[in-house]
């Protein structure tokens, strides 16, 4: 160099101090000499061109191998979690699957290969630390966590978010380039969903129901993230740990046993009228079925003897006397027949007026006994 065998630099003279003040440091090794190194690299290409110099053909030779190593480097390989975005001056052309592509060679085309098929989890209100001796631990993050509810309750909650690229078509190229920061973008708008959804619920609901509070979570984020044209999935929101304040997280689980025992009673007391009244409305439907028996047996006895009076109403108009006699008989035969008589014949005079009686039935009774006896 010019000024490589001089006192001073081009900076000043004397040699004593460099480009900054400093003095030069003698001890440190010495550069090379540019002039030398370029006679060497042509000294070294010579001995390989055919002839020794860089005739025509050495020069061609030369381009050949600069167009073909040119041509070679737009060969590229996308992982299998990884989709392949091809580039033509800046602008997206087509989107390439895992596996060995070609694009034209740098700077008419580039790729840019995100992880796109990949499923990602963000971690809102919480931080897991790997710690060797304790081992995975999970730290609470108090100013993400903490929400207030619809009933101005404070509420701690601890969530995760799993999301991914949109498998949908030029969803890589919105996740590319709509949003600067991906992972970012979707935890802050987690955080705001939940506080959202959060704040217009009763404290009770989410300490008890985390169904439906995931679910409206994960629509509000995705719905937020199209708006943004951010070409992000959401696949689940899993709510980790919900309770009360650290301050009053006594009292709440007080509360939430006192509801646990109301909830019992009103069930035992449940189960007891499921019991109960099945059997007072199968007594009062047999009560209902004897009465309407009764009254059936009733109405037809009515009904039998209301047309025995008619018939024999109708014989006594046409025969009074014998239908008279014969109707005392029939009721002295009812009255007397299961009762022990004597009959006295007043007008006797031979005896004491008493007629002997002869027992035929009870005659017939013992004549049954022997014979069945003598068997």
């Amino acid at each position: 160099m010019p000024w490589s065998n001089q006192g001073g630099g081009p900076w000043g003279s004397g040699g004593s101090k460099g480009p900054w003040g400093s003095g030069p440091q003698s001890s440190g090794p010495t550069p090379p000499d540019l002039e030398e190194l370029l006679r060497r690299s042509q000294d070294k290409l010579r001995t390989v061109l055919p002839g020794g110099n860089l005739g025509g053909r050495g020069f061609a030779l030369i381009a050949l191998g600069a167009i073909v190593l040119w041509g070679i480097s737009g060969f590229f390989r996308v992982e299998p979690d990884e989709v392949g975005v091809v580039l033509r001056f800046g602008k997206e052309v087509r989107e390439v699957q895992p596996g060995l592509n070609y694009h034209l060679p740098y700077p008419i085309e580039s790729v840019l290969t995100p992880k796109a098929l990949q499923v990602r989890k963000i971690d809102v209100g919480m931080r897991i630390v790997d710690d060797l001796r304790r081992g995975t631990t999970v730290r609470d993050v108090p100013e993400e966590s903490l929400m207030l509810t619809g009933d101005e309750n404070i509420v701690d909650v601890d969530f995760s978010v799993l999301w991914r690229v949109d498998p949908k078509p030029d969803s890589v190229g919105k996740y590319l380039f709509n949003i600067q920061n991906p992972e970012g973008t979707v935890k802050a708008v987690a955080e705001s969903a939940m506080r959202e959804v959060i704040g217009r619920s009763e404290i009770s609901q989410v300490l008890t129901i985390r169904q439906p509070i995931e679910t409206a979570v994960q629509d509000l984020m995705q719905k937020t993230l199209d708006h943004y044209g951010s070409g992000i999935l959401i696949q689940q929101v899993q709510m980790q740990k919900v309770d009360p304040p650290q301050q009053v997280i006594d009292s709440f689980r007080d509360v939430q046993a006192a509801r646990a025992d109301l909830e019992r009673a009103q069930n035992e007391a449940q189960t007891y009228a499921n019991r109960v009244v099945p059997e007072a409305r199968g007594k009062a439907a047999q009560i209902l079925q004897a009465a309407d028996a009764y009254k059936s047996q009733t109405v037809a006895e009515a009904i039998g003897q209301t047309s025995r009076f008619t018939k024999i109403y109708d014989e006594y108009k046409k025969a009074p006397e014998v239908t008279r006699k014969r109707m005392y008989l029939e009721t002295m035969e009812r009255v007397l027949g299961g009762t022990d008589k004597i009959i006295i014949d007043s007008k006797g005079q031979a005896g004491s007026g008493v007629v002997p009686y002869l027992p035929l039935n009870e005659l017939k009774t013992q004549t049954k006994t022997q014979s069945g006896g003598t068997r």
